[in-house]
């Protein structure tokens, strides 16, 4: 074999070496050609559900006992749908206000609920019943609580406070809106 036929394979390699990126030429090894980029590790993130805090815009006086809540006001329907559910506390001194124009009505449940609440059902500032210390559900189908009469607001408030308050039916409740 002669020399140059014998450094042929030589210079070849020399050739192919010379076309392979080395790292800190600027070129990404992943998007070479003929190359495949290396798979992604992801793991995916635990989420937990938030439960909704709303804005404070109105206020609830029993009148009997003149004890005074701070409520948040569930509008829409979709806050409406979520209203405390995911929450694990609430302060005694703190409610929700459902609101239903026309007067209807109405029945709650709940699902995802983490803590035991006071359902208190209300006509014309007149509470007709009371969903007394309700525990989350626990298992599908969820109860459902709620009263044949037509009720306009509902508000809902620590479970065990409407017995600790003294609470009964045909009590009233103003309930007060904030200026915004």
């Amino acid at each position: 074999m002669t020399l140059p036929a014998r450094l042929l394979p030589l210079l070849c390699g020399v050739l192919l070496v010379g076309c392979v990126p080395f790292p800190g030429d600027g070129v990404d090894p992943s998007t070479t050609p003929g190359t495949t980029p290396p798979p992604e590790i992801t793991t995916p993130v635990p989420t937990t559900p938030q439960g909704q805090v709303l804005p404070i815009t109105a206020t609830a006086k029993i009148e009997s006992s003149g004890q005074i809540f701070a409520l948040e006001v569930a509008e829409t329907a979709e806050q409406q749908q979520l209203g405390l559910m995911y929450r694990e506390s609430l302060p005694d001194n703190r409610g929700m206000l459902f609101q239903f124009d026309p007067a209807r009505p109405v029945s709650f449940w709940m699902k995802n609920c983490l803590i035991h609440l006071d359902i208190i059902f209300l006509k014309d500032g007149v509470v007709q019943t009371i969903a007394r210390n309700v525990p989350p559900c626990e298992n599908d189908p969820c109860p459902t609580y709620g009263t044949p009469a037509d009720i306009d607001q509902v508000i809902e408030i620590r479970g065990g406070l409407s017995d600790e308050m003294g609470l009964t039916e045909g009590d009233e409740i103003t309930v007060s809106f904030m200026d915004s």
